[in-house]
């Protein structure tokens, strides 16, 4: 049960779901002391899920340590539609730019589940992606992101790699992984100012300005994406709707097909880019 005293600390901070934020901090504390303490880091910014150390996401629990860009709700689309596009059932999945490893754990949780699609049960530890984490591999260039994916990937036999993009991966991935993940970032640099405060000023800038039109680094992935993709393996990113037609240009230019994917239930747009088969 949440703490009225917390609860109103917080609905005075601007959190718009206190009670509920309430309740995660009560139990993440161990001691009253803990809870105050969390209950201000809250209330000065942080998000709830560096607070607690862990979010929700695609039916998984997965580990957010502080400084780490969170995983969003909206890029569960982007899960959802990496596993209906699957060409096998248990393909070589890469995330690049993986933060936590989120969107590669929950592809390889989903696709480990078979054709149901089905999340696994609510509360379930991050490595219950199961036997296809061996095929998982994610890579990130900051530190920070790197230790935290590792919490999140390697329970599962995934491996997390640091480094600049396809750089620190193994050559022998090459021309053999199916799914090919990057949700780099794309906002625009002069629309940073615009973020909500605790992503602004509390997740590294690094997972969130993707130069000037927002598109910079998703450019560079879909430029080298064929050299790793396997014959109808798929590379799939998330923009804006505004930047889809960009993309989906930069993705074609590559030789790979390219397809823009919407849903208005996650406010999120997809697009992806398939390898000849």
């Amino acid at each position: 049960m949440e703490d009225p005293a917390i609860v109103a600390r917080l609905r005075a901070a601007g959190c718009v779901f206190a009670e509920e934020e309430a309740r995660l901090l009560a139990a993440a504390a161990r001691t009253r002391d803990d809870l105050e303490a969390m209950a201000g880091l809250r209330e000065k910014g942080l998000p709830i899920e560096q607070v607690i150390g862990w979010a929700w996401f695609c039916g998984l629990r997965i580990f957010v340590d502080a400084g780490v860009f969170v995983p969003r709700r909206r890029s569960e689309f982007l899960v959802e539609t990496a596993v209906r596009l699957a060409a096998e059932a248990s393909p070589v999945i890469v995330d690049l730019c993986c933060g936590t490893g989120a969107l590669g754990v929950a592809v390889a949780a989903r696709l480990a589940d078979g054709a149901r699609g089905a999340a696994g049960p609510r509360g379930a530890a991050p490595h219950a992606a199961g036997p296809h984490a061996a095929g998982l591999h994610a890579a990130d260039v900051d530190p920070a992101a790197v230790g935290c994916a590792r919490r999140n990937v390697e329970p599962a036999g995934g491996r997390v790699y640091q480094g600049d993009l396809f750089g620190p991966l193994p050559a022998a991935l090459r021309g053999r992984v199916g799914i090919l993940i990057c949700n780099a970032p794309y906002v625009p640099t002069e629309d940073i100012g615009m973020l909500p405060p605790e992503a602004r000023d509390y997740e590294p800038r690094i997972a969130l300005d993707g130069g000037p039109d927002g598109l910079a680094v998703l450019r560079r992935v879909a430029a080298e994406a064929p050299r790793w993709l396997a014959p109808g393996g798929v590379l799939l990113v998330e923009t804006s709707d505004s930047q889809a037609p960009l993309m989906t240009r930069a993705v074609a230019a590559a030789g790979l097909e390219a397809r823009v994917h919407g849903c208005e239930e996650y406010e999120s747009t997809v697009v992806t880019g398939a390898a000849p088969r």
